[in-house]
């Protein structure tokens, strides 16, 4: 089945790079193009894209200021956040507003195609760093609350999942929690960005789970990676 996209960003040569890495995947079908989150309602009315690709700095209205419209007004429209910003307060705004997704622009094209296919298909998808970023302000507030403060997140036992994941995974699976890219998990381990993917696959399956963001909270909960 074919995705129907729509990309909402001021930089026109900035849209006109997403949409080319778009364009090369024959399931996907950029059906419009606008320059402001003020586009946004009208362009999904005119289109019904399954996903929208959007901004978060745009001048009159906002990428998550338009997202809380786009959803309120069209609730089964999956929203990405295309962003400069992975401080973890920027990616609680989007995601509270009703976003799917959350990149960074320094992705590479791989990342976002596996954004649009993930989130397209019902899950949800952060850039590796913001995932990161994410897991340790988390781990922070579980520390705050058991009272052990830096030392709980310092030396909190891991236990590796050997009883549902290979070694192998395990290492996968840390190096997701690290904030690693496929790519960065294959110079990591020295394996091929293929090989990765099919390990992340597993994993996915394994746990669970339907994307690497619940695979690594699932992680962080049951102590199973550590937060460096």
């Amino acid at each position: 089945m074919t995705t129907k996209i729509v990309i909402i960003d001021d930089h026109q040569l900035f849209r006109e790079g997403v949409k080319r890495i778009l364009d090369f995947e024959n399931s996907f079908e950029v059906l419009a193009e606008g320059d402001d989150g003020s586009e946004a309602i009208e362009l999904v009315e005119q289109n019904q894209p399954d996903v929208v690709i959007m901004d978060i700095n745009m001048p009159r209205i906002n990428g998550v200021e338009a997202t809380r419209q786009l959803i309120d007004k069209y609730p089964d429209t999956r929203v990405i956040i295309l962003s400069i910003h992975d401080d973890e307060n920027y990616v609680t705004h989007a995601l509270k507003s009703g976003a799917s997704g959350y990149l960074l622009k320094e992705m590479d094209a791989d990342a976002l195609v596996e954004a649009v296919k993930v989130v397209a298909d019902g899950g949800s998808y952060l850039h590796p760093r913001v995932t990161h970023n994410l897991v340790k302000e988390y781990r922070r507030l579980v520390a705050e609350q058991s009272g052990n403060g830096d030392q709980y997140i310092q030396h909190a036992d891991i236990r590796r999942p050997l009883h549902l994941l290979t070694r192998r995974e395990c290492e996968v699976l840390q190096l997701l929690a690290d904030g690693k890219s496929n790519r960065g998990i294959g110079e990591s381990l020295f394996i091929s960005e293929k090989t990765v993917k099919n390990h992340v696959s597993n994993i996915l399956q394994k746990m669970n789970v339907n994307d690497r963001t619940q695979a690594v909270v699932v992680a962080i909960k049951n102590g199973w990676v550590e937060v460096k």
